[in-house]
């Protein structure tokens, strides 16, 4: 596996993002590079890049960071029990974006590769990574848009893999504990290694190219539409169920606290404002219920014919 080519990559699209990301908030990201020196858990490097309190993001991180270790944590063999107790390398660009307007959704996109060093054995590489979103207040238009975007960056990778990781994401990001999705989807996908280490690069960096396209123009539609306290309290407590997932599902987040990871970055996905009531329901036919009827549920998203740019 080329590690430096992996490596280069990520940190020039890490910089992208933030270099187009600080062109609509208007403020500039801070930057905070870190380094596990050896003799720990963990050795290497990183840099998070994290925003808060701009007039577009309320908290929003896109971190880099290439780490090394003497185990695989569980959550990284859960599919691979042959290479527990392997060390292992491991890098990635992670991006969570809580906007500030209940009509603009959080965004999560993730783009990574893993090679474990089994003990008297060839190396095993594969790659990981996809993006998702997570409206509050739900537009088909958006919606349609970033599936879309997701379908046509894996078109040239074989038209089976949208509909395949499409489902997998669907499933992958589903609260089981309340049997409810976190938003409407977009792609995921682990464990690829299928066509060796330039087809798993290939189809990382055509994931991590789209996202920009994915994202942006949804921000440019909705960021200016006037909100008021009821659609901020109705965020901040759709944001406790992106808690909920995080902590409890996320084999990121797992992964980065079971192998002493830093806690502040892998944290970084967490919103600033959070609210959770007792057994709370929407009123029927208000904008807060069909969240729950029209989005959240599976649908063909990049397959419905586009409706109109309001909507």
């Amino acid at each position: 596996m080329n590690t430096q080519a992996v490596r280069d990559y990520l940190l020039e699209l890490q910089q992208r993002i933030v270099t187009a990301l600080e062109g609509v908030d208007g403020n500039a990201f801070a930057s905070d590079g870190w380094t596990r020196e050896p003799g720990g858990r963990l050795e290497g490097d990183g840099l998070s890049r994290l925003i808060e309190g701009g007039p577009v993001f309320e908290r929003g991180g896109v971190n880099f960071s290439h780490v090394k270790g003497r185990v695989l944590p569980p959550s990284a063999t859960q599919h691979r029990p042959e290479l527990a107790g392997a060390p292992f390398e491991a890098l990635g660009v992670s991006l969570v974006l809580h906007p500030h307007n209940p009509f603009v959704p959080t965004v999560h996109m993730n783009v990574r590769a893993f090679i474990a060093l089994p003990p008297g054995l060839p190396a095993v590489t594969w790659f990981g990574g996809g993006m998702d979103l997570t409206p509050y207040y739900g537009y088909e238009r958006d919606a349609q848009h970033f599936h879309r975007v997701c379908r046509d960056a894996l078109q040239p990778h074989g038209t089976e893999l949208y509909p395949k990781f499409k489902a997998w994401c669907d499933d992958y990001f589903f609260l089981k504990h309340r049997q409810e999705p976190r938003g409407i989807g977009g792609i995921f996908f682990d464990d690829f290694a299928e066509g060796g280490f330039d087809t798993g690069f290939a189809l990382m960096r055509s994931v991590g190219d789209a996202f920009l396209a994915a994202y942006l123009p949804i921000v440019e539609r909705r960021q200016g539409y006037a909100y008021g306290e009821r659609e901020r309290d109705f965020q901040a407590y759709r944001r406790g169920r992106y808690v909920e997932f995080n902590l409890v599902w996320d084999r990121g987040t797992l992964f980065g606290l079971q192998s002493g990871g830093r806690t502040e970055s892998i944290l970084m996905s967490m919103p600033p404002q959070v609210k959770w009531r007792y057994d709370w329901a929407p009123e029927p036919g208000t904008p807060e219920a069909k969240l729950y009827s029209d989005f959240l549920r599976p649908r063909d998203w990049a397959g419905e014919t586009p409706t109109a740019l309001w909507l």
